[in-house]
């Protein structure tokens, strides 16, 4: 995935996005979510796993930049 399309995704993604972004193959994934292992923070809903993507940000080092996007705080407007 491009840095781009990462910065497009929802709020919660399934695994196998939050995989794919990450560069984790299919069954790697799987295993690492039964280990407890996976990267970041995986939520189990039924037999579905999602992840947050302000986490999978969060590794990738890309969550400061969408903070940038953010309107200035008060002090900032100084």
């Amino acid at each position: 995935m491009t840095i781009d399309e990462v910065e497009r995704l929802p709020a919660v993604i399934p695994l196998l996005t939050a995989a794919r972004a990450l560069g984790i193959s299919r069954n790697s994934a799987y295993r690492l979510v039964k280990r407890g292992e996976f990267p970041c923070r995986v939520i189990q809903i039924g037999e579905t796993y999602r992840v947050p993507t302000a986490e999978i940000l969060s590794i990738l080092g890309l969550s400061s930049a969408l903070s940038n996007d953010a309107p200035p705080s008060p002090k900032d407007r100084r």
